[in-house]
């Protein structure tokens, strides 16, 4: 099998030697040291009489010839002239090895010579370079194998036992222990086994001393194993002699009578031979081959060596030996009858734990080694297995403990070859023990539970468990009912915390910390790719096509999950209704949409939680697909090998076995047909197969049944299978070994319908051995998280509902950190697989215990949470997940804002936390635009005008602990109550809640819009009616958290803002009189367009048109904060007035300066706004021109400002015609045609509304302003030459502008009292001057006109109602005198310019006619004074006519031509 590698590193495996600086290697020294042993010898057996004198029997021999050969050595030893290691050991040794086989020694003088031969072994003289080395081991093992000696006492017994313990334990760890055979190690091992069997009877010390030798004996083998080549294939069919059957006689060492300790002789007073000689009835080799549990035939092939490899240097052979021996040793049914149905195991533990401890530690040392050794791994596979199982349901915790550590060993070093046996372990064993339905007492459970809690530490076991086992449709879902276990172990039910719930605890904690240590190595992409069946495959046919690269295998069990998912969800629907149930897997693609037989068989067979009495009828029933689904269904059984009552309890184990005679025919035939097939051997047919299968179910039902009184015998059964077999008898032993196989074992019929955890019964073992040969390769998973999203979305509720109630119930501070190291990793896995309903459940848990969301009952709150270890940690734990998982938060943020306020309530909070949220963004902010003002909007500035707040911050309340109120005295706090303070304070310090709002900008989308929609619905909605105090400061905190995450955001505004923006107008238009809430709403929206206008001018309207909401304040409101809202809007102005482009935008702004206007406090900063817009047009546009000039008409019309103010808005107005020549003139320059047109179009209506305004602020009570708007108005009306108007334009100008006004003004004067328009009488000059130079200035273009005639009518008739207007009653003089005088200014320019001349007489000259019609009534003698000559003949002008009347003003010069255009420009100037 295998042969250990001479490696000169082999002392390795060796102990340390003592501290020694003796030379061994001088002879001399080692001849002295051989010589006073034979010393040590001769003297002892001198003290014997027999050995003391010569023999008197006249014999020839004077000595007895081991003391002959004794001093012999004695002789010789200092004359050998070679090296030691040239000299065979066998002379030295010989001498002492023959006293030690002697009967005739006593004990004593046995016990001195092996302590010499111990003593030669331990100096390292001999190694594997000695001369002759491997005889002279081989002699010695024999030797001391076969020690014999008198015994004389109990005592000197024990110590000779003692020393050939040492001498053979010194044999297996000198470097020459690599030239002993495998025989030979298996001898020594034999009789050291027997040592400790004898020990029983013996004295504690050698029981412990044996013991601990067969312990370092199994150390010293098994360490090589890693060393060992694997030969088992080098020697082709020579390695092995024969398949099954022992060794010859002279190497089989059978197992007699171990455990009844014959092999020891009682002290009974008298001297007794023990006898240690190799015989067929000792040893290891070939031990319980033929009694195997339930004839399985697992051990049978393990230990069939030849003489040759038997005798070879020592290797797998022999370990192979001594592991098949260690497990026989085990075998249940050797120490007692076990019932099938029982779970406890009743006898001495002692044993057992023996020889559990040996193969861990042979586990231990041989690892993953033992994988390259097949037959080991088959022993580990079968029969140690099996016996685990069985010993694992012992009711002694020992043993217990000992198997899940040998388990838990095997897991780690051989995992991959045992994945069907691990699955059986946790199924029949862990958790029907961690469980006490099932009968198992408290210490069962907890070492059961303790062992599953090693396994979680194991970082990938959880994860080998789901994809090799929860993931394969022929296996139980094992992670899950692991983790199931572990959440409902640590829930207290009516009971207060135990050690067992905490003990679950920390494995459930182990599996979900594993999964989020593996958060760190990287997720994997594919993970979260729904699994989908695009068309029908055969599911039990699904393959990897690499089970070790993890971007094959990690799909494919993804996928396996999905269909067993879906099969169970199938089941459920058969279950039901078994048609419903097949359409619905056809629907999902499991089964074709035609069903075949195969199909329909694979899915009784491989599904769990099927019917069974539903499948068993399915099967039995004659229809013809039915048939063929039984056919095919049997074709799915593996019966190689089996016996037929094994076979059989397989069978209809998967389903029941339905009562009609018919059905159970067709059944047995089918399975009949199938068993026949696979194992021909002792049957001629399937027949005979089927005949017989009735026979055992007969007699099943016979020995079963409690109603049959009459039990069938063996020869009854026996006689009753007669000529079954192709005409001729069965052999009788098979029969025999069916009747008592059934007696023992019942076959059940009626299954257990798959609740629960099944035992493991000998047949399913042997059919787990069948399926372990071919089940898919074990999938080992590394330290990435390619299925823990899967996994955690099946554990994650019962975890936090486990954590949650431990965390309810604990009063100890390790297992408070315990859950909430839990409670964060959950967090953190929930948030990296975002599965934000669990991350939401758990902030929900985890708020219910910070206490925050109770109404507190304590008298003062603030001293309880600081006492409370638990609140404190919980609250911590909230705010650690609010800002570092934040992201994935979404209905949770409710419960924590919920936390928050109440912190806000309790005065907890830092100050301040809102506006440093928002504050702390601006200050940081390097906008682009310079520095932000130094009187920017924050809360610090805000005087309130509603209710007082209370004091905030944490320092706050601590001062108001320790101040003395002078009403009421208070006591100085305790120092307990300083220690608790002290102790809120820090907890608060490490939530970090202000950065839940200052990094808010780094919130995900779907987060950031649930925290605001949260920050709304704990604001509540405002009531019309006063609400308490209390709501008012809940709702102002939340507004101001609303502004600061809004402020944080500017990028994604556009999330917010409709939100932000209706909660606010609410608030606007629900509130009647002032108080905090309104406050903060109005100037939380101009603190909100301050900051991001300079940022998002596409949304400028947008946020701009939240301005509007000022307007729809209730009047109170308004009136309260008038003048602050004016000045944040001056300042809004101010900073981005470059930003604001539309008119939109622009009517808002003005809407509020307008209204501004006329309030004694704001109006300033109205106006100071509008001075910053309008100064030298430096923020005039389009867009705004017509809203500018509107809101400075407002406050020229402003009786609330001086005077000054008034007249400074009038320049205002009139300087901004500056700004239309300048647009007009780029206009020209920078468009085409068509858009030079549209602006001028557009500029000429911006100046008509300019003059418009002016106009009406001609009629202002206050005569400075009248006076100055109307020397304004001129100046707009002819200052413009640069501007083109169109005449149209000039006309509407006249009729709307320049007549209205002077008809006002004459209807003020008349009819108005003086108290109210003082100075008319210059209002009214002003107003006349500017109609005669207006009209001079434009007589060119308007004499063009077709109604010109009209206007100059208009003109005329305005003239004459000013000459005789009368202010205060009588007529004014100075107009009196300055009409005439400006109407024949007038006159003299028309006439110069050939508009006035008079036509032929032929013809009615209308225009002619009707001046000096309306001049006459003004001054009679003006016609006379302008045209001196007008008595010339009509004729002398014919040459100047022009059609129409209109003359023009080509004529030449003459002196009265340059007096009127001189007094023309006179006028002008």
């Amino acid at each position: 099998m295998g042969r250990l590698k001479l490696q000169t590193g082999i002392n390795s495996i060796e102990e340390e030697p003592e501290d020694c600086d003796v030379n061994y290697s001088n002879k001399a020294t080692l001849a002295c040291t051989i010589n006073s042993e034979v010393g040590a010898v001769l003297a002892v057996m001198r003290r014997n009489v027999r050995w003391g004198g010569r023999y008197m029997s006249g014999d020839d021999q004077l000595e007895n010839s081991l003391i002959q050969s004794l001093k012999a050595l004695r002789k010789q030893i200092f004359s050998w002239q070679h090296p030691w290691h040239a000299i065979n050991p066998a002379l030295y040794l010989q001498p002492f090895l023959d006293v030690i086989q002697s009967e005739e020694t006593g004990a004593p003088i046995t016990g001195v010579a092996l302590s010499s031969v111990h003593k030669i072994l331990s100096l390292d003289v001999i190694d594997q370079n000695t001369v002759n080395v491997d005889d002279a081991m081989h002699l010695v093992v024999d030797a001391v194998t076969s020690c014999r000696f008198e015994v004389t006492d109990p005592a000197s017994e024990e110590v000779v036992l003692m020393k050939i313990l040492q001498v053979l334990l010194a044999c297996m760890k000198i470097k020459a222990s690599v030239m002993l055979s495998n025989q030979h190690v298996c001898t020594i091992v034999n009789t050291c086994y027997r040592i400790v069997h004898q020990a029983g009877s013996k004295g504690e010390l050698l029981q412990r001393i044996a013991r601990h030798t067969m312990h370092e004996l199994l150390r010293c083998i098994f360490s090589r194993l890693p060393d060992v080549e694997n030969t088992e294939h080098m020697n082709g069919g020579n390695t092995i002699k024969q398949e099954i059957g022992g060794l010859n006689n002279e190497y089989t060492l059978g197992s007699g009578n171990f455990e009844n300790g014959n092999m020891s002789s009682d002290y009974d007073g008298q001297p007794l031979s023990t006898n240690f000689a190799s015989n067929a009835s000792m040893g290891l080799v070939a031990t319980a081959i033929d009694e195997n549990i339930g004839g399985s035939g697992g051990g049978k092939e393990a230990v069939s060596y030849d003489l040759h490899m038997m005798t070879g240097p020592y290797g797998v052979p022999c370990m192979v030996e001594i592991f098949n021996f260690l497990c026989s040793s085990l075998n249940v049914n050797e120490h007692m009858g076990m019932g099938p149905r029982s779970n406890t195991i009743a006898f001495d533990e002692d044993g057992p734990l023996f020889s559990l401890g040996l193969i861990n530690s042979a586990i231990e040392l041989g690892g993953p080694s033992i994988r390259r050794h097949p037959r080991l791994l088959s022993l580990i596979q079968d029969e140690l297995f099996r016996n685990l199982m069985q010993f694992g349901l012992s009711m002694s915790p020992l043993i217990l403990s000992m198997v899940c550590s040998m388990v838990l060993n095997l897991y780690n070093h051989l995992r991959t070859e045992l994945k069907l046996q691990l699955e059986a372990f946790f199924s029949c064993v862990i958790l029907r023990l961690a469980q006490s339905r099932y009968g198992a007492t408290y210490q069962q459970q907890e070492v059961a539970m303790e062992a599953l809690v090693d396994f979680c530490r194991q970082k990938t076991f959880m994860v080998e468990m789901y994809a090799n086992l929860d993931c394969d449709i022929t296996c139980s879902n094992i992670f899950e009912d692991l983790a199931n276990l572990l959440s409902k172990s640590a829930f207290p039910v009516n009971c207060p915390l135990s050690s067992m719930h905490i003990l679950a605890l920390d494995g459930l904690i182990a599996v979900i910390q594993g999964m989020a240590e593996r958060i760190g190595n990287g997720l994997v992409g594919s993970e979260n790719s729904p699994v989908n069946l695009e068309e029908y495959t055969p599911f039990w046919m699904v393959k990897c096509d690499n089970y070790s690269d993890t971007r094959h295998w990690v799909p494919f069990v993804r996928r396996r999950k999905y269909i067993k998912r879906r099969l169970m969800i199938g089941a459920d629907h058969f279950n039901r209704d078994p048609k419903k149930g097949l359409e619905f897997l056809q629907g999902t693609h499991l089964l074709p949409d035609k069903l075949d037989p195969q199909s329909v068989a694979c899915f009784f067979r491989y599904t769990a939680g099927l019917d069974k009495n539903l499948v068993g009828d399915f099967l039995g029933n004659h229809d013809e697909f039915c048939v063929q689904v039984l056919h095919e269904f049997a074709w799915t059984f593996d019966f190689q090998d089996m016996n037929l009552d094994t076979a059989l309890r397989l069978f209809l184990e998967t389903f029941r076995l339905p009562g009609e005679s018919q059905k159970i025919q067709r059944v047995l035939e089918a399975f009949s047909e199938r068993y026949y097939e696979q194992s021909p051997q002792i049957l001629a047919n399937k027949d005979a197969a089927l005949l017989l299968s009735y026979s055992l179910i007969m007699l099943n039902t016979d020995q079963h049944n409690i109603q049959v009184k009459k039990k069938m015998t063996e020869e009854d059964f026996i006689r009753n299978n007669r000529h079954i077999n192709g005409g001729n008898d069965l052999p009788r032993d098979f029969l025999s070994e069916l009747y008592h196989s059934i007696c023992k074992n019942e076959i059940r019929t009626t299954p257990e319908q798959g609740a629960g955890f099944p035992e493991m019964t000998p047949s399913r073992w042997i059919d787990l051995m069948h399926k372990s040969k071919k089940t898919a390769p074990f999938i080992v998973s590394d330290s990435r998280a390619y299925l823990d999203r899967d996994m955690f979305a099946i554990m994650s509720g019962p975890t936090i509902a486990a954590i949650s109630v431990v965390f309810d119930h604990a009063e100890h501070e390790e297992v408070y950190q315990t859950c909430i190291d839990g409670f964060l990793a959950v967090a953190k896995i929930s948030a990296c697989h975002h599965l934000e309903d669990v991350l939401d459940d758990l902030v929900v848990s985890l708020c219910k215990f910070t206490t925050l969301m109770n109404p507190s009952s304590a008298e003062e709150p603030v001293l309880a949470f600081g006492d409370d270890t638990k609140a404190r940690k919980a609250t911590v734990a909230v705010f650690t997940i609010a800002n570092n998982y934040g992201d994935y938060i979404r209905t949770g943020w409710r419960n924590i804002l919920d936390c928050i306020l109440r912190l806000h309530k309790l005065g907890l909070l830092p100050a301040r936390v809102a506006s440093d949220a928002a504050d702390e963004s601006e200050l940081s902010t390097d906008t682009g635009h310079g520095k932000p003002l130094p009187n920017s909007l924050s809360s610090a500035h805000m005087p309130s005008m509603g209710t007082p707040r209370r004091s905030s911050g944490l320092m706050g309340r601590f001062s108001q602990l320790l101040s003395l109120d002078t009403e009421e005295p208070r006591s100085q706090p305790t120092e307990q109550q300083l220690a608790a303070h002290q102790r809120t304070l820090q907890t608060i310090q490490k939530c970090h809640i202000d950065s839940i709002f200052t990094e808010s900008k780094f919130l995900q989308a779907e987060s950031l819009l649930q925290l605001a929609k949260a920050l709304m619905l704990a604001a509540g909605r405002p009531q019309k009616g006063n609400s308490s105090p209390e709501d008012e400061d809940t709702a102002v905190f939340c507004l101001e958290l609303l502004i600061a995450i809004t402020l944080n955001n500017r990028d994604r505004i556009v999330l917010l803002w409709q939100g932000v923006y209706e909660h606010i107008a609410n608030i606007v238009q629900s509130t009647v009189i002032p108080c905090a809430l309104v406050e903060k709403a109005v100037f939380g929206v101009l603190r909100i367009c301050q900051r991001l206008l300079p940022y998002k001018e596409n949304l400028s309207d947008e946020l701009l048109k939240s301005l509007q909401l000022v307007s729809k304040l209730d009047a109170r409101v308004a009136d309260a904060y008038c003048e602050q809202i004016t000045q944040e809007v001056s300042r809004l102005v101010k900073a981005n007035a470059s930003h604001i482009r539309s008119q939109f935008g622009w009517r808002t702004i003005t809407s509020i300066l307008s209204n501004t206007a006329r309030h004694p406090e704001a109006s300033e900063a109205g106006f100071d706004a509008l001075l910053f817009i309008m100064s030298d047009g430096a923020h005039l546009l389009p867009a705004n021109y017509v809203l500018c000039v509107e809101t400075s008409r407002n406050f020229a019309e402003s009786r609330v400002g001086q005077a000054e103010r008034s007249v400074r808005a009038l320049d205002l107005m009139a300087g901004s015609v500056n700004c239309l020549a300048r647009w007009a003139s780029e206009a020209k320059e920078a468009m085409g045609v068509e858009e030079a047109l549209k602006m001028s179009q557009d500029i000429g209506e911006m100046w008509l509304r300019l003059v418009q305004g002016l106009r009406k602020v001609c009629l202002d009570q206050r005569d400075e302003v009248r006076n100055y708007a109307l020397l304004s108005l001129q100046k707009c009306l002819t200052g413009v030459d640069e501007i083109h108007l169109p005449h149209g334009l000039w006309l509407q100008c006249f009729e709307m502008v320049i007549f209205t006004v002077l008809d006002d003004l004459l209807e003020i004067a008349q009819g108005q009292s003086q108290k109210d328009y003082r100075n008319m009488e210059g209002t009214l000059i002003l107003a006349m001057k500017l109609l005669s130079k207006v009209f001079l200035q434009l007589l060119h273009d308007l004499s063009q006109l077709s109604i010109f005639c009209k206007l100059w009518l208009g003109v005329l008739s305005r003239m004459e109602k000013y000459m005789n207007v009368k202010v205060r009653g009588k007529r004014s003089e100075k107009l009196h005198e300055l009409v005439p005088e400006l109407l024949k200014n007038t006159l003299l320019v028309m006439k110069t310019r050939g508009v006035l001349v008079q036509r032929s007489a032929l013809g009615g000259d209308s225009l002619w006619e009707l001046t000096w019609l309306h001049v006459n009534k003004i001054s009679v003698s003006l016609q006379s004074e302008v045209f001196p000559d007008q008595d010339l003949e009509p004729s002398q002008h014919k040459h100047s006519q022009i059609g129409g009347g209109l003359v023009s003003d080509e004529t030449g010069s003459s002196p009265l031509n340059e007096t009127a255009a001189s007094e023309s420009a006179g006028i002008r100037g």
